[in-house]
């Protein structure tokens, strides 16, 4: 990953609405929510919703897709994992912190 959109995608969870949603759609996993979905479980307004899934998707953090009359939105796990990769990718003097298993979600 490239610092700015290392950059990018920090910003964008740099909110509490967009941590939240960020984090249902992880929660979600590949099925993704609808928007309805999500204005029901985070109890959020839907035109804010609207504004902070925009900048989710523009960060890449999450993906976008139609599907008949519904959008889905989906929590773009590769990227995620890059972000945390480049987080910790020298922690604990270059030696694994973590076990192998526990460092990328295998989303």
């Amino acid at each position: 990953m490239e610092e700015q959109d290392i950059v990018r995608s920090l910003a964008a969870l740099a909110q509490p609405v967009r941590l939240q949603v960020f984090r249902a759609l992880v929660v979600a996993g590949p099925e993704g929510l609808t928007p309805g979905a999500l204005v029901n479980a985070l109890d959020v307004q839907a035109t804010s919703l609207s504004f902070h899934l925009k900048e989710l998707t523009h960060s890449g953090l999450v993906t976008q897709e139609r599907s008949g009359r519904n959008l889905i939105y989906r929590a773009a796990f590769e990227k995620m994992n890059a972000l945390i990769g480049y987080l910790t990718e020298n922690c604990c003097q270059g030696e694994a912190c973590l076990p192998a298993a526990a460092q990328v979600c295998a989303c």
